[in-house]
Order: structure tokens, then sequence, then C-alpha cells
């Protein structure tokens, strides 16, 4: 490891689709749509920042050293005994925000991976790799989103006493996601502030195992993945926050499309036979986006 952050590095991070129906918490599949950020360590005040936005959230998210990204490499760093350099940023964002497909997990895999490699360490390590995961999870709360942007393809996340883990699994080549995108952001705070502290025993039964038969379907057996994606444990609870993201899911299923709302929505993911949807189901104010797995996570380099 260098004893300074001084090389320049560009990293590129897929976005997520989370919980798969009953896996709440626990299940995440990368998805082939991507940021990419280049960090450039330049002359200037030690831990300060300049950053430039195009795409998802150019003009609306905090700018210099509030940018999330600059944050998780500060904290990486701190964590690390590295003094920060003055840097940077240029970030090109595809993953929209509040939309339920990942974007502060992937932010935040994309900072802690610039971080490491600055020092002239592979994130992708195992050790290293822990690293991220685990910082990444403590700060979102969760590890399914963040796994699946660092490791890629489908994941298998938990959290024993505080400490988060993940292990990958195979995914069919005939499972198609296609993202349902709407115009609306929904806040993650939000939704989860509607969930019950408490379900019934036949709900967390029915969500077990569910959630183990979407690993079977996505690996193995994608006529599964109607059964396997039905949920009874949070997605009705979320209701009231996107009234739209439920019917449109249970209109795709009526019509034997297996679908989703994708992590805290609004998002609706769903696995047509083919990745092609059904003509006669009106998808309203929703953009269909084909999104193929992305079976490599996140990628990282030096520049020039």
């Amino acid at each position: 490891m260098n004893a300074a952050a001084d090389t320049a590095v560009r990293v590129t991070v897929p976005a997520s689709t989370a919980n798969l129906g009953s896996g709440f918490d626990a299940l995440g599949l990368a998805l082939s749509m991507y940021d990419t950020v280049e960090v450039h360590p330049v002359d200037g005040p030690a831990g300060s920042a300049r950053v430039e936005v195009t795409g998802a959230g150019a003009g609306s998210v905090p700018d210099g050293e509030r940018h999330l990204v600059v944050r998780v490499i500060h904290k990486v760093l701190a964590e690390l005994g590295i003094p920060a350099p003055a840097l940077s940023l240029t970030c090109w964002n595809r993953i929209p925000h509040s939309r339920g497909l990942g974007s502060s997990a992937a932010a935040m895999v994309a900072g802690a991976s610039a971080a490491l490699r600055m020092v002239g360490v592979d994130p992708r390590e195992d050790s290293n790799a822990e690293l991220v995961l685990q910082l990444v999870s403590e700060w979102e709360g969760h590890a399914d989103n963040a796994a699946a942007s660092l490791f890629g393809g489908l994941v298998i996340a938990w959290n024993d006493a505080g400490r988060f883990h993940a292990a990958q699994s195979m995914v069919h080549p005939d499972v198609f996601p296609v993202a349902l995108v709407p115009q609306e952001e929904s806040s993650t705070h939000t939704t989860r502030g509607l969930l019950p502290e408490q379900v019934p025993h036949a709900d967390a039964a029915f969500a077990a195992g569910r959630a183990a038969l979407a690993v079977h379907a996505m690996a193995t057996d994608p006529s599964l993945l109607l059964a396997a994606t039905a949920d009874r444990l949070h997605q009705d609870h979320r209701e009231p926050a996107w009234p739209a993201t439920t019917d449109l899911v249970r209109r795709l299923r009526a019509a034997g499309v297996p679908a989703a709302v994708s992590g805290a929505g609004p998002t609706v993911v769903a696995f047509p036979a083919a990745g092609a949807l059904p003509g006669g189901v009106d998808l309203g104010d929703f953009r269909a986006e084909p999104l193929p797995v992305d079976g490599g996570g996140v990628r990282v380099g030096p520049l020039g």
C-alpha cells in the first residue's frame, strides 16, 4: 500500500435491484446500467474537492466535500490512516437517483474502490472487498445493493452481529431483467417507515420459501420466477408511497410476467420471457429499460 493517495483512477460501477420479491435486504442483482467516476489528486488544500456531475443528479446533489463519493473516499482514507489530498472528480451518472436502482450504494462502492486504488490496493481482493462491503453496508444499513454493485451477478447478503457478508450465486442465461422506471422519486427512509415491526408467522414462512426459490429460479429454472418473486412481507405495506408501482406489479403478474418492486421503489423490475414485455399491459408513465445482468461488478483502474 502506498503512503499517499496520489494515483488518479477511473471507476465504473453497476446499478442493482434488490429484494426480488420476498428476499428483503437479502437478495441483490447487478444490472448493466453504470455510473462512472474519475478521481484526480490535484494541488490545493488537503481534503478539499471539486466535483463535476453529468447526468442523474446534476445540479441537485451536494457539491465539493459534501458529495457522497468524496465523503466515502475521505472515510476510507481515514480508516487507512492516509491523509486525503485535494481532489477533482468527474461523475457521469446513468443510474437514476431515488428510484430503487441502488444509486447510493453504487456511489459508495465507487468511492470506496477509488480510495483503495488511489493507494495502490485492489478493492476486489478478499480482505479489501470485505472492507468495502462492510463500510458501505454500515452506511446503508443493508448489504444487498452494495454487494451486487461490488461483485456483480446475483448476491445473497446477510448481517451477522453487525458484520455484513455476501455470497454470489449463478444467474441463468435466460434471465432477462427489464426495469420499469417512473419519473417520480421515492425515499428509502420514508418507505421503510411504512413497514410493521412484526409480521405474521405465515407471512414470514412464505417469504423464506419464496426467497429460497428465487435463488434457485435465478440460477437454474427461470420458469419458476413468477412464483419466486411473489411477496407478502413488504410491498403491500409500502403501497401508500407509490400506488402506481404496486398496481403495475399486480397487472404484470396477472399477465404472467414475473415482477416485483425494485428495492425501495418506485421502479418495478420484471423478468419477461426473452426480455419481451406483453403488449397488452399498459405501462402508463413507466419507461421500460431492458438491463441485462452485470456479471463483473465494480471496475477500477489507474488513469494515465
